[in-house]
């Protein structure tokens, strides 16, 4: 039977672990000589701008033996009126997953709904589950664990965010989300995280209450693809929620500081801080390649 991984509770907390620990050894270079998806062809279907999200998938398909097929929406008819049935009934026909980057949750979920092969969710609007499964990688690889650590995460509430509770919830780590008023997380999200969750799930307005007990300290652009218009004033309205020196002092001294990349520096971060010693932004990049092997070997190799 096919699987999904279309938001981060599509897994359970035993197949969080499994997945990571085995991204893990993969960036350690076990089986480094083995390619268990030889043979098989994944569609990529782009309607976003990719930089990380579309070069690891592709490097880790490459590594894992399979072969990669981009496509964009004026490259297939979907892009001229065919309907996402059609398309993915199609394109099962021809694939062995599809890894899906759109800007409607429900797009996607419809795409998986007709798709007989395993579709991965690589961003919609609502979630970004392949990002905070790197993310978790990080944290538990610089902090030894996930269950009780404590995630400040400062900005727009967002589908990083949303993926982000997600995962805390799994985890047992504890989130405290300082948003702007009009700027909180889907509150169907949050609601589903808050039934689940064995840790604090809190929404704040205060930058400087979430990062006072922050192991880590976690934030992403204001202005995100799709959201042009109105940027400045959304930016008037994140004003007090940067990640800076000031607040970096609030934390812990230990605390990491993350990003989802691409940062728009001296916005909602500081290049003192992205590039400062309790950064690991870029360590935190790299292990969406490890997660991707990850988790294409766990759904593909089904």
């Amino acid at each position: 039977m096919k699987r999904d991984f279309i938001e981060l509770l599509d897994i359970t907390p035993e197949e969080l672990h499994e997945l990571i620990n085995r991204a893990i050894a993969l960036k350690k270079g076990v089986d480094r000589n083995k390619c268990p998806l030889i043979g098989k062809s994944v569609g990529l279907f782009f309607e976003k701008a990719s930089t990380r999200t579309r070069v690891s998938f592709e490097s880790a398909l490459y590594q894992l033996g399979a072969n990669s097929i981009f496509l964009s929406p004026g490259e297939i008819q979907l892009g001229r009126g065919e309907t996402v049935a059609d398309t993915a009934r199609t394109l099962s026909l021809y694939l062995d997953g599809m890894i899906i980057r759109t800007f409607g949750h429900a797009r996607l979920k419809e795409f998986a709904s007709c798709s007989s092969i395993p579709v991965i969710n690589a961003l919609t609007d609502t979630h970004h589950p392949c990002q905070a499964l790197a993310d978790l990688m990080t944290i538990y690889e610089k902090k030894g664990r996930l269950e009780g650590v404590n995630v400040a995460y400062i900005g727009d509430g967002n589908n990083v965010a949303n993926s982000l509770m997600e995962g805390a919830a799994l985890a047992g780590m504890n989130i405290s989300l300082a948003c702007p008023e009009g700027f909180e997380p889907d509150p169907l999200v949050l609601e589903k995280v808050r039934e689940t969750a064995k840790g604090d799930i809190l929404v704040l307005r205060e930058p400087k209450e979430a990062a006072g007990r922050a192991d880590v300290i976690y934030t992403d652009v204001w202005v995100s693809m799709g959201q042009e218009n109105g940027g400045e004033e959304r930016k008037k309205r994140f004003a007090g929620y940067q990640i800076n020196e000031a607040l970096l002092a609030c934390a812990r001294k230990d605390v990491i500081v993350m990003h989802c990349l691409p940062a728009h520096r001296g916005e909602e971060i500081t290049s003192g801080v992205i590039d400062g010693p309790n950064s690991v932004v870029f360590e935190q990049a790299g292990n969406r390649l490890h997660t991707g092997k990850a988790l294409l070997e766990k759904l593909l190799s089904l």
